[in-house]
């Protein structure tokens, strides 16, 4: 039986694991506590990669592993397995009660449902006419297709199968390197795990403890600016290599008019804009209806439309001055008070003085007053009374002022902004072509509606709108509007969706169980501390740390898949983030743009295996690996960018919340 590289490269990994693991307990005299968490680590990882079931697995080592650590010390056995199953107990019930993980299976149902919208086909067609003149325009619209997409439904594996059957075969029939090909579907794909709405950042948020708020605000940049450099590669790709990118052909680039449109005599390369306003005055529209002509004029006219819109809501926003709120009003307590010290009807009154009683001592006898005293006395009367008067000249001198001005001028930044948008409106009507209209309209039944879901949601979280759990709804109730628009709301895909939606949720969810309960026994056995003990002997730097630790996440992306790394190392490295002075939301989101890896690093490329099952048989396993490396460079360059700029990722969080 021969035994394919990628097992051998597992094997090999799993026997440095195993070796290392030996290493460590015979090097040491005496096995601690610590020691055995570093096991139990290391069983877990070669468990994983021998198939066994992520969740199960954490929980199983977790309990076994609790169990010896309560039992360690002068615990009996049957205290031991009492406290390991109330650990067990309390770890799930607070998973449970983690209201973050509500919007996990919200965002799951919204993806399933605008995925069975069949969006996509439509979505990849528009744009690739619409980028039908941009150097590897069959590429760079397949990443738009996937970016847009994948931040829609948040789906690694229905993103690239769905890409594959669509777009390889067209890529391929207009000459397109398989290589490249295989890399720009794999890459797009994998986009969806960093832009917003993404499951994996809600997962490092309920895991390290940080606002997922904040993090989908952070998470935004980093997110354009990687598919923005995979769609510089392919167009510079395109430039260098024409034969790996052909460009498309006039038949390729040809789009059909409509037959009214045709019957007032519309030319692809025809003024769209004019031409229909001469159709609805002339005599050419005998054939066709006013009312088509007018529908027409005002899907050409709905951007400058919007552009109005816009502009003037702007302008508002722009001069309108918020009102400050004064407090005139309010008195120093005790002003105005007119209580007369000597009056005391309706009040308590001094008891008679009895004779025998209690007489105040002669005044001979008591302690004299300061010299002085007597002096000072009338000044501090004058100097209440002189209190009293600016206070008194001031209510005249207020209700004088004129009132406070409601608009201002508009700042240089607005009308700069406004001269820009003005300036692309002119040059969008000047080369708006029937053709081009066309394209317009297919974006508008395509591209625009996932837009809007998309700027709905994440707009909602990033403006305090409402919480990720209500965006998630909302964004659930929009895929359900989007699937019923585009006639495919039946009951087997919502039962479809369903089904798969709470697979997935169930799956997130013992996940996060099994990862709180391995934590616990983790750091109960006190392998937290010696990692930490570990990390900090080697006096590294702020630098040092962050490359180390993101060093060794990249290399656990080639076994593991991202919700293992989360799940069970950032447990280890949150808590050391403190001692170099590290956010764990910048943190965050360098992690986010290191795990686009593990969907492309063999040997458990899953990415590779999702293209791979419906590609044609003449692409090879292999031809897809070397197209994905390429993309593995750029996410690296774009972790080394965000180190180097960090505005790019906290620039935006810092000027919303803080």
């Amino acid at each position: 039986m021969k035994i394919r590289k990628e097992l051998w490269f597992g094997f090999a990994l799993m026997a440095l694991i195993g070796s290392a693991a030996l290493a460590m307990v015979f090097s040491v005299d005496t096995m601690t506590n610590g020691h055995y968490g570093l096991l139990m680590l290391s069983l877990v990882v070669v468990a994983i990669m021998l198939g066994f079931p992520t969740a199960f697995t954490l929980m199983g080592m977790g309990m076994m592993f609790a169990f010896f650590a309560y039992h360690s010390g002068d615990q009996t056995a049957g205290g031991a397995m009492k406290q390991t199953l109330d650990l067990m107990v309390q770890r799930a019930f607070s998973v449970m009660g983690n209201d973050v993980l509500i919007s996990i299976p919200l965002f799951v149902f919204m993806g399933y449902l605008v995925e069975r919208a069949n969006l996509i086909d439509k979505l990849f067609r528009s744009l690739h006419l619409a980028l039908a003149r941009v150097p590897g325009s069959l590429g760079v619209a397949t990443l738009v297709t996937c970016a847009v997409f994948a931040t829609a439904t948040g789906i690694v594996g229905a993103v690239v199968t769905l890409m594959g059957l669509l777009a390889l075969p067209q890529m391929l029939r207009a000459g397109y390197d398989v290589r490249l090909s295989a890399g720009v579907i794999t890459a797009g794909g994998c986009l969806g795990i960093l832009i917003p709405p993404s499951v994996l950042l809600i997962v490092y948020g309920a895991t390290a403890g940080v606002s997922v708020v904040q993090l989908y605000a952070g998470a935004f940049f980093p997110g354009i600016m990687l598919a923005g450099l995979y769609i510089l590669y392919v167009i510079i790709m395109a430039k260098i290599k024409p034969a790996w990118a052909p460009p498309l052909t006039a038949a390729q680039r040809f789009v059909p008019l409509p037959a009214p449109l045709t019957a007032i005599g519309a030319t692809g390369d025809g003024w769209a804009v004019s031409n229909l306003f001469k159709a609805l005055n002339g005599k050419r529209n005998q054939d066709v209806s006013t009312k088509y002509l007018l529908g027409q004029l005002g899907i050409a006219l709905l951007p400058a439309i919007l552009f109005a819109a816009v502009a003037f809501a702007s302008y508002q926003s722009a001069t309108t001055v918020v009102p400050v709120e004064t407090y005139e009003e309010l008195q120093p307590m005790g002003a105005g008070s007119t209580v007369d010290e000597n009056t005391n009807e309706g009040g308590l009154a001094e008891p008679p003085a009895e004779e025998g009683g209690l007489a105040e001592p002669p005044s001979g006898d008591a302690v004299a007053e300061p010299p002085g005293a007597e002096k000072d006395a009338p000044a501090a009367g004058l100097t209440a009374d002189a209190a009293t008067e600016p206070a008194a000249a001031a209510a005249p001198a207020g209700e004088a002022t004129e009132p406070a001005a409601t608009t201002k001028p508009a700042s240089m930044s607005f009308w700069i902004g406004l001269a820009v948008g003005l300036l692309a409106m002119v040059v969008f009507y000047a080369i708006l072509s029937f053709t081009r209209l066309e394209v317009f309209k297919m974006l508008l039944s395509s591209f625009f509606p996932l837009l809007v879901l998309i700027l709905s949601v994440l707009g909602s979280i990033v403006f305090g709108l409402a919480t990720p759990t209500e965006a998630a709804a909302v964004g659930a109730f929009g895929g359900f509007l989007l699937a019923a628009a585009y006639r495919q709301l039946t009951f087997s895909v919502v039962k479809e969706s369903v089904f798969l939606t709470a697979k997935t949720s169930a799956m997130v969810c013992w996940l996060f169980v099994g990862s709180a309960i391995f934590s616990a026994a983790f750091a109960l056995l006190g392998g937290q501390e010696l990692v930490e003990t570990w990390v900090l002997s080697m006096n590294l730097s702020k630098t040092e740390f962050l490359i180390l630790s993101q060093v060794i996440i990249f290399i656990l992306g080639w076994p593991l898949e991202w919700t293992e790394i989360i799940v069970i190392f950032m447990p280890i490295f949150i808590p050391l983030l403190d001692n170099f002075g590290v956010d764990p939301l910048f943190f965050g989101l360098l992690v986010a743009l290191n795990l686009q890896t593990a969907f492309l690093s063999p040997p458990v490329a899953m990415a590779a295996f999702y293209l791979k099952g419906v590609s044609p048989k003449h692409v090879t396993l292999n031809q897809i690996f070397v197209g994905m490396l390429p993309f593995m460079g750029i996410q690296i360059l774009a972790i080394v960018l965000l180190y180097q700029f960090p505005a790019i990722g906290m620039w935006l969080p810092q000027v919303l919340y803080r």
